[in-house]
Parts: C-alpha cells; sequence; structure tokens
C-alpha cells in the first residue's frame, strides 16, 4: 500500500527492476512468476542489479561507442551507488535503489557483492582463463548471485548448521552450472565477438572433448544443486526447480549439437518447452 512519497519511490524501484527481468530473461521471468509477489519482488532486484552492470561491461554500453576506459570507471561508479546505497537506504538509480532495499532487508552485503564486480571487470578485456581465474571468475559472476537468491528464500527460517551448508552449497552449485551453460550457449558471441574464451582449453579450437568436459562439470553441479533443492520451502522450491530443468534442457541440446555447430550457433530452448517445464513446477508447487 503506498501511503508516503517513499512508498511511492520503492514501488517505482520495483517495477523497474521487474521490466528488466521480464524484457531480459523468459527462464528467469516465467520461473519467478511460481514465487510469492515478495519473493518475486526480491528476485527482480537482484536480478536487474545484476543484468544492468552486465550491460555496462559490453552489449548496450560498447554499441554505444563507450570506450573500455570509460565503462571500467562506470563500473567503479556503479559499484560505489550500490554500497552508499546500502548504507543510506537510498539511490537516484532506481535500480541500485531496487536492489537495495532487498539487501538490507536480508542481509545481503558488499562482502557478495565485491565478487561480483571483480568478475564484471575480468570481462572488460579479452582474456583466456586458467582452472584457478576461471573458478574465481564464477564465483564471483554467478556464485554469489545463487547465495543472493538464498538469502532471500531462506529469509526469516532457523535452520541446523548442516542444512545451512548443504543449501549454501547448493546454491552456489546451481549458479555455476547455470553460467558454464551460459558459457557453452554463448561461445560463438565470447570467442569470436569479444575476444573472450572462458574455458580452458578453448582458446584455439573448440573440440567435442572441450564440450564434454565442460558439460560434465555442469551435471556434476546440477547434481548437487539437486541435493539442496529439496530443503527449499514450496514456492521456491518450484521456481527454483523450474529454473534448474530449463537449464538442465538446453544443456542435453547443447550435448546434441556438434562442436563445430556451436561454434557459430547459439542454442535455445523453445518456449513450448519452457511452458511445460513451467507448468510441472506448477504441478509440484500444488501438490508439494
Amino acid at each position: 500500500m503506498i501511503t508516503t512519497d517513499l512508498d511511492l519511490y520503492n514501488a517505482t524501484a520495483t517495477a523497474s527492476a521487474s521490466i528488466v527481468i521480464r524484457e531480459y530473461s523468459t527462464s528467469f521471468g516465467w520461473a519467478s512468476r511460481l514465487l510469492d509477489s515478495a519473493t518475486r519482488d526480491h528476485i527482480a532486484r537482484i536480478y536487474a542489479l545484476v543484468r544492468i552492470a552486465d550491460e555496462l561491461v559490453d552489449g548496450p554500453a560498447e554499441m554505444a561507442g563507450v570506450d573500455i576506459a570509460t565503462r571500467a570507471v562506470l563500473l567503479d561508479e556503479l559499484e560505489g551507488e550500490i554500497e552508499r546505497a546500502l548504507r543510506l537506504g537510498f539511490s537516484t538509480n532506481l535500480v541500485v535503489h531496487a536492489f537495495a532495499l532487498t539487501a538490507r532487508e536480508h542481509g545481503i552485503g558488499m562482502p557478495l557483492c565485491r565478487p561480483f564486480f571483480a568478475s564484471m571487470r575480468r570481462d572488460l578485456n579479452a582474456t583466456a582463463f586458467d582452472d584457478a581465474a576461471l573458478s574465481e571468475y564464477i564465483y564471483g559472476s554467478a556464485e554469489v548471485v545463487g547465495l543472493m537468491c538464498l538469502a532471500v528464500f531462506e529469509s526469516g527460517r532457523i535452520r541446523p548448521g548442516d542444512e545451512r551448508e548443504r543449501l549454501a552449497h547448493g546454491a552456489r552449485s546451481l549458479g555455476a552450472a547455470f553460467q558454464k551453460v551460459n558459457f557453452l550457449r554463448d561461445f560463438a558471441c565470447d570467442h569470436d565477438d569479444l575476444g573472450r574464451s572462458y574455458l580452458p582449453g578453448t582458446d584455439g579450437e573448440f573440440t567435442e572433448a572441450a564440450k564434454a568436459a565442460a558439460i560434465a562439470s555442469i551435471r556434476a553441479d546440477l547434481r548437487a544443486a539437486d541435493a539442496s533443492i529439496p530443503l527449499l520451502a514450496r514456492p521456491c522450491r518450484a521456481a527454483v526447480w523450474a529454473a534448474r530443468t530449463m537449464f538442465c534442457e538446453l544443456t542435453d541440446r547443447i550435448e546434441a549439437t556438434p562442436a563445430s555447430t556451436l561454434r557459430h550457433t547459439r542454442v535455445r530452448v523453445p518456449n513450448p518447452v519452457k511452458a511445460r517445464i513451467l507448468a510441472r513446477a506448477l504441478s509440484m508447487k500444488v501438490t508439494g
């Protein structure tokens, strides 16, 4: 209920975040519909902040003619805006303001935000990753986002330490799986357009062996995530399962696509398939 100017500002910021997730992601947008409205708003706020930072690193910012040095400055400024908003509870940037509302309510602080921005900075320059650098990059770009979402899902819940550890491991594993799927799906764009080679051993030729190794790693992450999903509350469980299953379907399609084709083609999951997955998840939500 809007009763003050601040309520209106908060609602407008939240609406802005909801537009971002709706326009940028079918998978996450559809899966989030299974959440209650308050939780859905929190997840949209997290997604919007992550997406805007990603678009600053490349995509629209680069297309607009913003050079790398300026993008680095803007990224620093965005991180500074977040830190300030977490402290003040207000930002003139609606997406940052929306994120801060969720972060302050759920104890999401700079220890999770800083690794994310460190990974975003790695994307400003074309680079190849060794195993250690890749693990650090995936933690910052994806695993911390899983931990942010988990903080929302677990709000107010008291659990034994072993369950908290399982949930945190599962959230990190699912975030890592999503990121690795994106590496394979976006290989052509990342390698040819952006000069990036995330997967070790693919700086030159993308081989079937390299693809198989990446898929094996994804499936291991998904198995780890699956061990924790049943611990989540039912609405959160259904939404996370839906997102996980959409990415598992994408993994299957990538596995069935020759590496030579992935070298220049972006594999997708058709919307009717996503809709069927969402229907199954909705049934899970209702029946448990």
